[in-house]
């Protein structure tokens, strides 16, 4: 048997179990287990020295990403730009970091159409928002701004943006106005931090990409989907990044994203009917 995992914290609701486990069905790994666990920055250490050879991989959320990095035995080249992994390999007795979260925005924007934007507003200065400016970099883009609540404290994430050749501007929050006016708003911001700025994204006219998804539609969503915007939502990164982690984790190419998405789709859903009831 090979087992891999999610590891965060909180991870209770993380809908990885349900999309790695749809692939290895739909794959045919009937000898693989995908499970959830809750650690932090201190247990991860400990979880990673007490695993044996019939673990195949790790999936990271926060906050362990950055933490990841001083533990691996060899970090990827993107990993290692972007200041977080969210993957870990194990093969041949070694931990290899990686970063899927980078494929999984690219894959999720040029599916949508937004493969190739002209200009791009990135809200928040964490680690989500290091892999957004990573993947406008990606892109194409040569600049782009961030709104943060404190400028100060997003040297970073700004750091990390100047790796990858962009030429940015940063700015606060509360002055968003001032920084619209692009062709893509990214926000990497948690649950409802930014719904009080759902009506000045709509009225921006840009197209919208919410890295949050559950609750679906965020208020940003909403407004910009009402605006007739296009949206994107962050159950496609979530899935394109863990069709690329099975393919890592498993050495297979025949990654089934439509398995996958169906899958994910209908926990979410399931999800938000309980949440009703």
């Amino acid at each position: 048997m090979a087992r891999a995992a999610v590891l965060g914290k909180p991870i209770e609701h993380s809908l990885s179990p349900v999309l790695h486990t749809a692939a290895y069905a739909a794959m045919g790994l009937d000898d693989w287990v995908y499970e959830a666990y809750e650690c932090d920055e201190t247990g991860l250490w400990g979880f990673l020295e007490a695993l044996d050879e019939g673990w195949a991989g790790l999936s990271l959320t926060m906050p362990l990403k950055r933490t990841a990095l001083k533990l691996a035995d060899t970090v990827s080249g993107l990993a290692r730009a972007v200041g977080g992994a969210n993957t870990i390999v194990l093969r041949d007795g070694r931990r290899h970091a990686d970063n899927t979260d980078v494929h999984g925005m690219v894959a999720a924007l040029t599916e949508a159409g937004l493969g190739a934007p002209a200009s791009a507003l990135v809200l928040g200065g964490g680690a989500t928002a290091a892999s957004a400016l990573a993947a406008l970099a990606e892109l194409g883009l040569t600049k782009a701004s961030m709104a943060v609540r404190n400028p100060d404290r997003a040297a970073e994430s700004v750091a990390v943006g100047r790796r990858f050749g962009l030429t940015l501007r940063v700015g606060p929050l509360d002055r968003l106005p001032d920084l619209l006016g692009t062709d893509l708003v990214v926000s990497t911001l948690p649950g409802i931090a930014a719904d009080q700025y759902a009506a000045q994204i709509a009225a921006s006219g840009a197209a919208l990409f919410d890295v949050v998804y559950a609750p679906w539609p965020t208020a940003s969503a909403a407004a910009v989907r009402a605006a007739g915007g296009v949206v994107v939502g962050g159950f496609d990164m979530l899935l394109h990044q863990a069709a690329r982690q099975v393919e890592l984790m498993t050495g297979r190419g025949d990654v089934p994203v439509a398995a996958m998405r169906a899958a994910g789709e209908a926990e979410l859903a399931r999800r938000a009917a309980e949440a009703r009831a």
